[in-house]
């Protein structure tokens, strides 16, 4: 709940002034984007550099990405450029933006600008930055304007979206702050129809790129669908800059540049129908919609049974898609208005209310006379919603908790009365009235607004009756006494009411101090708890002291089963905590999932997960009021960060562990195996000059000699494995990844496994579109030589093995089969983990690296494999890899993505 000033915060103002000044020092970022390749964003860039050079601007391109578009070369002819740094990678020579030189031509120029292309791309292994919005920031730091190009399906949070619409995945995002956070963002747009006749014309693409991209990515619905993201993302980006400019100007008049609508939730019983009629009304239109309730001090003094309504009404309108809240303010039309001016709500949205007062104005008239300049919406109200509304029951506490007050108003005015007589000789009758009043002040802020009240008006009385002549009557001798009468009542009932009144906020505004004051002292203790108890233990502290009522804390394990925390004094039901925890919801009493349960269950709702529930046990009728609710589910969300943390902590620390031991046995693995491979090769040489001593060796010798040949050269190879698996997850294995077609490299390892196959026929079948693949060719010839040889190893003579590919959904998928006795149920993800044989009984020669070593080269590649069981029988080995676009002919562009319009680096 929220209480409302018109004096500017301080620390906003100086937050702005801190702002703007960082914003002085750096450059100036300005986007141009678009729904996709080809609408021309490369063109309108260079065309408004033109301009900017003619003006005197000193500008330089620090890349721009042609595709070899005839148009885009000629307008970028003229401009000056930089020359493109050269980076050596796997014996090749790629270029790439040299951001040294453009800081250097930025430190020499004032305001100087660059040009560069493609804000989304990988800039090559070996430069400073991975990505180029990574050399933006640092052109921007350095004070130096940068222009570059974007398409929508590059922004971070559309990235989803965009592989559900097109089905291709983009693997190249830059994340959304940079595009918020932008200067200018200039939308380059143009209709599919258009587009698709530029794709044709070969304006977008080269010719064998244009027809494999029509057939993908430029669909005519893909393009629809990315134009109207592009569209709306615009459009929330610049509702977000008049937003931002209307609190730095302190605009408060609404600007209707976007429909919004203000739902207006009074006591009455007409709330529900207020709320559904915004909310079908907002629906219609497609725009947002709030709900606001707002507390006066007259309404702080209504039934319970009023509040709970109330907080109903606003749970109803949260379920219906509208931003609820609560507001305190001692008038609700100027607490409206100024809600309203804040968020650039345009309509108020109000119940139809009759005048029970002539002179009293119903609100949506006293909204008229603060704000012309909104729209208010009546919604018609049955009478009995009407009377409801206007005269609203207050507190209906029993009545031998309300005379006291009364008793001591009459008691206060007659004790004044009989203190001021023996000084009526003393002091001057007006002094007197002032006697009065001051009984009036202190019953006000002591028993509230009735009976203040009550003693107006018996101070008159008594004031009449002891002090003006003739005394001890209530004759009046002189008519001048009817004004002092009149005004000292006047004076009495406004002083009596502003008292009650400022009692009522200053008693609100207590209650919010200790509760903000005791949600800083738990927060304080929390950030130091280092165990679930304590975690438990401050958050039923906290519930009993400020709701005095018994709570418990459940803790969800990593299964998602709870556990409930010792030290806990409220019932539990675990059906009821584990349907909550599930949902992320509020269950039980006060709800609308089992409200006939004793106890409320409040999940505990973290960033990443929900971290278990709180269970209290309200009193018989006396739920939590809306307010302490909003106080509950902010304690429940300090519970929630704190066992977050306490969470992520206990996964460092066994990440720490886990790290250190995975290094210490990699360190010991590669000693190990480098000081085998010398001892290994000299029995591999010594048996095999076993054979060419004289005289010639004796046929069992020759045998010996062979067998310690094979064994020698079956543990060479062991400790072959050993080492590439040291060196792959030390991450020491650089790919040296090639355009290749699949046919050469499932050759080549058939001919290493020729002699392991033995007999067993081998059949392959690539379909005929396989694309050329990109791909370390040594390494992913291991990859095929160990499934076959481990195909040779578990599969009798004789035993057909099959490889087969194909394309699907943009992927190449590999198969490598064969009719053995397959894997072993319920290990098929498993045998991919290091030292993991199906069998560990086996026989068969091996320690469980080769498929270990399969799985880390396939998604060194970017890919996945997986292992199954054939229905025929057998053991089917599935890689799947991503389908990727050749680069062109004349190697101008670096590795164009298939038809997504992004780039590897």
């Amino acid at each position: 709940m929220a209480a409302y000033s018109d004096r500017p915060d301080p620390d906003t103002l100086l937050r702005r002034v801190i702002e703007d000044e960082v914003k002085a020092q750096r450059g100036q970022l300005k986007i141009f984007f678009g729904a996709s390749a080809g609408v021309g964003k490369t063109f309108a860039m260079l065309l408004s550099a033109k301009a900017a050079l003619a003006q005197g601007t000193p500008l330089i391109v620090g890349l721009v990405e042609t595709h070899g578009r005839a148009d885009t070369e000629t307008m970028a002819a003229g401009l000056p450029r930089l020359a493109l740094k050269q980076v050596p990678y796997k014996g090749k020579v790629l270029t790439e933006f040299d951001i040294d030189a453009a800081l250097a031509f930025g430190a020499e120029h004032e305001n100087a600008l660059v040009l560069l292309d493609e804000l989304a791309h990988s800039n090559a292994p070996g430069s400073r930055h991975p990505k180029r919005w990574q050399d933006v920031e640092e052109l921007l730091a350095a004070g130096i304007d940068v222009w570059t190009t974007m398409n929508v399906q590059h922004l971070e949070s559309l990235n989803d979206i965009v592989s559900g619409i097109t089905g291709i995945q983009v693997w190249e995002t830059v994340p959304d702050r940079l595009f918020d956070q932008a200067h200018e963002v200039v939308v380059v747009d143009l209709p599919p129809d258009e587009l698709l006749e530029r794709l044709k014309a070969g304006k977008v693409y080269l010719p064998e790129q244009a027809e494999r991209a029509a057939g993908s990515f430029f669909r005519k619905g893909n393009l629809l669908a990315l134009r109207e993201l592009a569209l709306r993302r615009t459009a929330d980006r610049v509702d977000g800059e008049v937003q931002a400019y209307r609190r730095v100007a302190s605009v408060q008049a609404v600007w209707p540049n976007r429909e919004a609508l203000l739902a207006c939730i009074g006591p009455g019983d007409g709330g529900e129908k207020i709320i559904r009629s915004c909310a079908r009304l907002a629906g219609q239109l497609g725009v947002q919609w709030h709900a606001v309730h707002v507390e006066t001090p007259s309404q702080l003094r209504q039934a319970r049974s009023v509040q709970q309504a109330t907080f109903k009404v606003l749970q109803l309108a949260e379920q219906l898609g509208g931003t609820i809240a609560t507001l305190s303010a001692p008038n609700a039309a100027s607490a409206l208005v100024r809600y309203a001016r804040e968020h650039n709500l345009s309509r108020l949205v109000m119940g139809r209310h009759e005048r029970r007062l002539p002179w009293r104005k119903a609100l949506a008239d006293q909204v008229a006379v603060v704000a012309d300049d909104l729209d208010v919406l009546q919604v018609s109200l049955p009478r009995g919603s009407r009377e409801a509304a206007s005269s609203v029951p207050p507190d209906s506490a029993p009545s031998s908790a309300v005379w006291p007050g009364y008793a001591a108003a009459g008691v206060a005015c007659i004790a004044a009365a009989l203190l001021a007589t023996p000084l009526v000789s003393v002091l001057e009758l007006s002094n007197i009235v002032m006697i009065f009043l001051l009984v009036v002040v202190g019953v006000g802020l002591r028993f509230g607004r009735g009976p203040a009240v009550l003693a107006a008006f018996m101070g008159v009385g008594l004031f009449d009756f002891f002090f003006v002549p003739p005394r001890f009557s209530f004759a009046v001798s002189d008519v001048q006494y009817l004004v002092t009468f009149a005004v000292m009542l006047s004076v009495a009932l406004a002083i009596g009411q502003l008292t009650a009144g400022l009692k009522v906020q200053a008693e609100a505004a207590t209650q919010r101090e200790h509760r903000v004051r005791s949600l800083y002292a738990m927060s304080k203790d929390l950030a130091s708890a280092l165990l679930p108890e304590q975690v438990a233990e401050l958050g039923q502290r906290f519930v009993s002291a400020e709701f005095g009522v018994p709570a418990t804390l459940l803790v969800a394990d990593d299964a998602g089963h709870l556990h409930e925390i010792s030290g806990g004094t409220a019932s539990v039901d675990m059906g009821i905590a584990q349907w909550s925890f599930d949902r992320s919801t509020l269950a039980g009493r006060g709800t609308d999932t089992l409200p006939a349960s004793p106890c409320m269950v409040v999940p505990l709702k973290a960033i990443m997960r929900t971290r278990g529930v709180l269970i209290i046990e309200p009193v018989k009728d006396r739920l939590p009021s809306p307010e302490q609710r909003q106080l509950l589910e902010t304690c429940a969300s300090l519970l929630a960060i704190s066992l977050e943390r306490i969470h992520y902590i206990e996964v460092a620390q066994a990440s720490t562990v886990q790290i250190e031991s995975e290094r210490l046995r990699n360190s010991l693995l590669s000693a190990i195996s480098h000081d085998l491979r010398t001892p290994l090769a000299s029995l591999v040489g010594l048996a095999d000059t076993l054979e060419l001593t004289t005289p010639a060796p004796t046929e069992q010798q020759m045998l010996i000699g062979r067998a310690i040949r094979q064994s020698a050269v079956r543990m060479s190879a062991l400790v072959s494995n050993l080492l590439d698996m040291a060196r792959l997850e030390a991450g020491a294995v650089q790919l040296n990844r090639q355009w290749l077609p699949l046919e050469e490299v499932v050759g080549s390892a058939l001919a290493l496994c020729d002699a392991q196959l033995g007999q067993r026929p081998v059949s392959v079948d690539l379909a005929g579109n396989l694309p050329l693949l990109h791909l370390d060719a040594v390494l992913f010839e291991r990859v095929l030589v160990n499934l076959l040889e481990n195909a040779a190893k578990y599969t009798p003579e004789g035993t057909p093995v099959g490889i087969r590919a194909r394309v699907e959904s943009g992927q190449v998928v590999i198969n490598v089969e064969d009719g053995g006795p397959g894997l072993p149920p319920g290990k098929e993800a498993s045998i991919f983990e290091k030292f993991e044989r199906g069998n560990k009984e086996s026989a068969t020669p091996g320690v469980g690296l080769g498929l270990a070593i399969c799985r880390a080269i396939v998604q060194a590649h970017g890919g996945a494999i997986t292992g199954t069981n054939r229905e025929e029988g057998g053991a089917r080995f599935t890689i799947t890899l991503p389908q990727g676009l050749p680069p062109s002919d004349d190697g101008s562009e670096l590795l164009t993505q298939a038809n997504a319009g992004h780039l590897h680096g």
